[in-house]
């Protein structure tokens, strides 16, 4: 769509930021007032769409999308989304470990069972791990314990903690990027071990390139939007 403003600016309403376009509130696609509890992430917010050409590119607004989808989609309908997110403890990438070739195992082993480890401490909710694809079942206690995990995140924190879930597959990582456990670069490393395992022995193809380009910018989000709500 053609650009139909020239200046994109924070506004303060109490608590919280909003943003307007020639002085007018920008709302989302359900006609909501765009406004977040931090100043960093309105100015982040402005300065996409002040960085917008002659055309509004929507692909070029992450930070709008998922505010509007925070407000729009997550807000109504949390603890569809609380559950959404939990189901992935269930199957999670980290318990799922290989049984060959032994320096597969011993990689997994050392960069994903920390986080497990940190997991049981940090929400005590200890998961159990497996070889082989087979499923298997995790302690009901342990399944609530993360769920309550979830359910501590507010709407704009879910959205960005979804995000980060469904990209790795694993809520774990979700979690640790969230709580900055994990640096974004750790997140794609933990999440994309076994496809780098094999790209080391046999090389990258195009599709796996493209992939893993899609991974790190969803993982890096993720992580941006969360930080900029933490900031003041």
């Amino acid at each position: 769509m053609k650009r139909f403003y020239k200046e994109a600016k924070v506004t303060a309403a109490g608590d919280e930021f909003g943003v307007q376009l020639d002085g007018k509130p920008l709302l989302t696609p359900g006609k909501r007032a765009l406004r977040v509890p931090s100043r960093a992430l309105a100015e982040a917010i402005a300065a996409e769409w002040q960085g917008q050409g002659v055309t509004v590119k929507p692909l070029e607004l992450p930070l709008t999308r998922l505010v509007s989808t925070a407000l729009d989609r997550v807000e109504p309908r949390s603890a569809d989304v609380i559950g959404e997110i939990a189901k992935y403890a269930t199957t999670d990438l980290l318990c799922y470990r290989a049984d060959e070739p032994r320096e597969l195992i011993e990689r997994q082993a050392q960069i994903w069972q920390p986080l497990l480890d940190w997991t049981e401490a940090r929400f005590a909710a200890p998961l159990t791990v497996t070889q082989g694809v087979l499923p298997v079942a995790q302690d009901l206690a342990t399944l609530a314990a993360i769920e309550r995990a979830i359910a501590a995140h507010d709407s704009l924190q879910l959205v960005a903690l979804h995000l980060a879930t469904t990209a790795c597959g694993s809520v774990v990582l979700g979690l640790a990027l969230l709580a900055e456990r994990l640096s974004p670069e750790e997140a794609f490393a933990a999440a994309a071990l076994d496809e780098s395992f094999q790209i080391e022995r046999w090389g990258e193809d195009v599709e796996q390139t493209q992939r893993r380009a899609a991974l790190k910018e969803d993982i890096a989000l993720a992580a941006r939007f969360a930080a900029l709500l933490r900031a003041d």
